[in-house]
């Protein structure tokens, strides 16, 4: 409420000052002079000569003049004022029947990059890239701080600001300020995401607070798309942004309802055939949509900040049906659990899984951690560090995931304690068609022999792969070739056919003898 009510006061400053320094004033002064001495005198004239000064000073914006675009601006604006420099620059714009454009510049990292060098760097980075800002611009155009790495630009009045002149324009920003940077910490290097909107892609009357909304929601949209992204704003990236929304509030309602749960992925010995384990996976059950995939949900749960609950709601169903297989007399060695960066985060991971273990009385060893290779080949200190460390002396399997994407050096591999290699489905298929793939392969398993490391193939989908694979001496596999994620119950029944299937294949395998 507070700045709702600051900023209709800047707004209604904003009017005052466009009224009192029009032309009309150059009229209007010595007429209300005349007309107050005619009315009232010298007290008239005297009333007048301090109320002048006084209106001057109410129209004046905070910041000595900050609404006036043919002043210097400040460094550091907040929200509400860009929005009304914005409208200022969309009424200049309007008078001379051009366009104007807003652009939205932050720069990435900003934080991690603090907590490595100080805030002295950081200060020195900012003014850096203000002063670049500026000396990109045209005379016309202005550019402010508006947060902690966030950059505002207005572009002045002009005849061609269409996309392709903004993207020009977008595209010269971004390499100017990803230039590397000479600080009393070394040579720092900022990735740059820039959203942009010009005034013409507004339909209907535009103000300034639509504009800098725009801009704002393609920044989010370009940040969210990797380093150095840039997104021009259209009518269906708000739409979209409306429904991640609108996803983030309905998987949060949904996991508090319980309708996210895991499905079990068995993964097969190649030696014996036997489960040797399987692999929970999130599914969302919903009630009208049916089964709802994870790449539709993990992102919303990410943004919403429930990776943890998520973390936490996997663990219980997991131990929940690891113990109930035990009791049902299956033959399960352990249930592995995915945890992204998130999650590996948190300074109350390890107590948790601790706590879960002693509370089903589970042998950690019976609990696999599946980390991707890119968190390990990224974190090699901190906390996510920390934790996968934690958590091997607590005796949990640790899984290297989507081995062979990453860059996770041998060095990486010990430190860590890794128990077993996931090898990614990419070295996988068509293995046993492709020469230069089988080769490839070959050699990924020979690593991890002489590594001492166990291996799992990801993503096995024909019995030939399989095959090849046992040959090749990988030591587990898992995929739709085997059975696809099933649920709980399901599982039970999928794991009595199987070890009905072994059993016949052995018998028949001691007849032929």
């Amino acid at each position: 409420m507070t700045s709702r009510i600051r900023a209709d006061l800047i707004r209604q400053r904003a009017r005052l000052s466009r009224w009192l320094h029009g032309p009309h004033m150059i009229a209007f002064l010595p007429a209300i002079t005349l007309s107050g001495f005619w009315i009232g005198g010298e007290l008239a004239l005297v009333a007048i000569a301090l109320g002048i000064p006084v209106l001057y000073a109410l129209g004046s914006a905070p910041g000595g003049g900050l609404l006036d675009l043919d002043r210097p601006l400040p460094d550091l604006i907040d929200g509400a004022t860009a929005g009304d420099l914005a409208q200022k620059m969309l009424e200049n714009a309007a008078d001379a029947k051009l366009a104007t454009a807003c652009v939205m510049v932050e720069a990435e990292g900003l934080n991690d990059l603090r907590r490595r060098t100080g805030d002295d760097v950081i200060e020195a980075l900012r003014a850096v890239m203000l002063h670049r800002l500026q000396g990109l611009l045209r005379r016309g155009d202005r550019v402010a701080r508006l947060g902690d790495a966030r950059f505002m630009v207005l572009l002045g009045p002009s005849v061609r600001l269409d996309l392709e002149a903004l993207l020009t324009l977008s595209d010269r920003i971004q390499r100017a300020l990803e230039e590397p940077v000479e600080t009393d910490a070394g040579t720092q290097f900022v990735s740059v995401a820039i959203g942009f909107c010009g005034s013409n892609r507004l339909r209907g009357k535009a103000s300034g607070d639509a504009l800098t909304e725009a801009a704002r929601t393609a920044l989010t949209e370009a940040l969210g798309n990797g380093p150095s992204s840039i997104r021009a704003w259209s009518d269906t990236m708000q739409a979209e942004r409306n429904a991640r929304k609108s996803l983030m509030s309905e998987v949060e309602r949904a996991m508090a309802k319980g309708q996210i749960r895991p499905w079990f992925q068995p993964q097969l010995c190649t030696s014996t055939g036997a489960i040797s384990g399987v692999e929970a996976l999130a599914r969302w059950l919903h009630p009208e949509r049916g089964i709802v995939p994870p790449l539709e949900f993990l992102t919303a749960l990410e943004d919403a900040g429930q990776m943890d609950r998520l973390s936490e709601v996997i663990l219980e169903h997991s131990l929940t049906a690891l113990r109930e297989w035990d009791r049902q007399g299956l033959e399960i060695p352990r249930v592995s659990m995915n945890l992204s960066d998130v999650e590996l985060r948190s300074a109350k991971l390890v107590d948790r899984i601790r706590w879960e273990l002693d509370r089903f009385d589970m042998p950690a060893e019976r609990l696999g951690v599946e980390v991707l290779e890119t968190v390990i080949a990224d974190s090699p200190a901190g906390r996510v560090a920390q934790n996968i460390t934690a958590l091997s002396r607590l005796g949990c399997q640790i899984d290297l995931d989507d081995f062979g994407t990453g860059h996770a050096s041998i060095t990486a591999l010990r430190r860590f304690t890794v128990h077993r290699l996931k090898i990614d489905r990419s070295f996988v298929t068509r293995v046993d068609r492709d020469e230069e793939q089988r080769r490839m392969l070959a050699a990924v398993l020979g690593l991890a022999d002489r590594l001492g490391l166990e291996t799992v193939a990801e993503g096995v989908e024909s019995v030939a792969e399989h095959a090849l694979l046992a040959q090749l001496g990988c030591d587990h596999v898992q995929g739709f070739g085997i059975a696809r994620p099933m649920p709980q119950e399901q599982l039970v029944d999928w794991a009595h056919r199987h070890a009905e299937r072994i059993a016949s294949a052995q018998n028949i395998g001691r007849g032929a003898g």
